[in-house]
């Protein structure tokens, strides 16, 4: 337990990656897809909501939607430029990175649970958070062993 801790919070943040690469490459994957998703929801003229989530935004008031909506790319920008300098300088946190991703997914499918909106079809984001929950558990552990054997040989 407490070498997971150790990992998880290194006393120095490096570019040191203990035990398998694959937790980071993935890593990699998500931070891409993530990077793209704030760029649509900044940029899309409707912020993605109607285009690609099937919002329906037909009703006074939209535009105050499609602002909240392209401030949430904004907001998902930062967490990306995070995510690129861990990969690019801190790749020692990519096991807590993988935790970080998991409280972020969980905490919108728990708004989305309790605030709920309905759209025209499955947004890509709803289908993309059911796969980012066990995915993000599952690096997460994965991170965390392979890191801690690979300690383990090495004392």
């Amino acid at each position: 337990m407490l070498s997971s801790l150790r990992i998880l919070f290194p006393a120095k943040a490096d570019n040191t990656i203990l035990g398998s690469r694959i937790p980071f490459y993935a890593f990699v994957l998500l931070t891409v897809i993530g990077t793209v998703r704030s760029f649509i929801h900044m940029l899309a003229p409707d912020a993605g909501l109607a285009s690609i989530a099937g919002l329906d935004l037909s009703f006074a008031g939209s535009k105050d939607v499609v602002f909240f909506g392209s401030q949430w790319g904004a907001e998902q920008l930062i967490y990306a430029i995070i995510q690129w300098a861990v990969i690019i300088r801190y790749r020692s946190l990519i096991p807590a990175m993988w935790l970080v991703q998991f409280f972020e997914t969980f905490l919108r499918m728990f708004v989305a649970h309790i605030k709920p909106i309905t759209f025209s079809h499955t947004p890509p984001g709803a289908i993309e958070d059911k796969i980012y929950i066990p995915l993000t558990l599952c690096m997460a552990t994965y991170a965390l062993w392979s890191a801690t054997r690979s300690k383990e040989k090495s004392l």
